[in-house]
């Protein structure tokens, strides 16, 4: 019932920012609308496709990147320097995720894997929960590990691979990816700082909670 009821919170957040994304992408349309002939005479879909892992980031990207600190172990090159559980403990953007890592007894597994990607759910993904049910969620070790786990891809993932992608995670479901330039989504969450790099990890910060298939 409790793992349940989570679930449904993490469903109407999830809701919430695709509602947000379905507007961002009307603007979108709206905008483009004079450009869609000279689009049509350009190329081909697949070439366009093609274009957009071309341009995908090559560097850390993204707009929450500012709040990365500068320097010392929370840094990008510091960062670097550790494992991803460890690295991600001394970036205060991600204390929420450490403190959920830490509940559901992750943190050797994370940090004892090799090339992987985390999709990384900053604090201000976490205070979209209420409070009362991000408490329980935390208690119930079973609900957060298939949460969490549903954020880790077995395998590194750099920018251009995201574009229309699909990939299986350690919980077992698929997330899928899309990615045009800088603006990447994973499911319904977009990434706000990514292609960070930790020891055994590529990662990429999303402003929303993931949620595995019920």
């Amino acid at each position: 019932m409790r793992k349940t009821r989570i679930s449904g919170i993490l469903a109407g957040v999830a809701a919430t920012a695709l509602l947000l994304g379905a507007c961002d992408m009307a603007e979108d349309e709206e905008a483009a609308n004079g450009d869609t002939a000279a689009e049509t005479d350009n190329g081909t879909d697949d070439e366009r496709d093609h274009d957009d892992a071309d341009d995908a980031p090559t560097g850390v990207f993204g707009v929450a990147c500012d709040a990365v600190p500068e320097d010392g172990d929370g840094s990008f090159e510091g960062m670097a320097q550790d494992p991803v559980a460890t690295a991600a403990s001394n970036n205060p953007v991600l204390s929420t995720l450490v403190t959920a890592v830490g509940e559901a007894e992750l943190v050797d597994t994370l940090n004892g894997a090799e090339d992987i990607t985390v999709f990384a759910p900053a604090n201000d993904a976490f205070e979209a929960i209420p409070e009362e049910d991000l408490e329980a969620l935390l208690a119930d070790q079973e609900a957060l590990t298939d949460v969490l786990t549903y954020h880790v891809v077995d395998q590194r993932l750099d920018p251009g691979e995201l574009d229309d992608g699909t990939f299986e995670t350690l919980q077992g479901d698929s997330v899928t990816t899309t990615q045009d330039g800088e603006d990447v989504t994973v499911n319904d969450a977009s990434v706000v700082c990514g292609n960070v790099q930790t020891a055994n990890a590529t990662v990429y910060i999303i402003d929303g909670v993931l949620m595995p298939q019920a």
